[in-house]
């Protein structure tokens, strides 16, 4: 099976960036500022990217049942 060379990593619907395959796993390219602090990060897998990517959104601050 041939190894991906890039995909896009979305985020509730929203693109958080693409992923690039090298030598050592997958680079990080930011599609949004929010991801911004990812940017050339050398991720050794898209699932360890897209974990990351998504403890970067901002937590949900609404009001939770009790």
């Amino acid at each position: 099976m041939p190894r991906t060379s890039s995909c896009i990593i979305e985020i509730n619907d929203k693109a958080a960036g693409i992923l690039v395959a090298e030598r050592n796993g997958f680079i990080f390219f930011a599609a949004d500022a929010t991801f911004g602090r990812l940017e050339r990060r050398i991720f050794r897998s898209i699932g360890h990217a897209e974990e990351t990517a998504r403890t970067l959104l901002p937590r949900d601050i609404g009001c939770r049942p009790r």
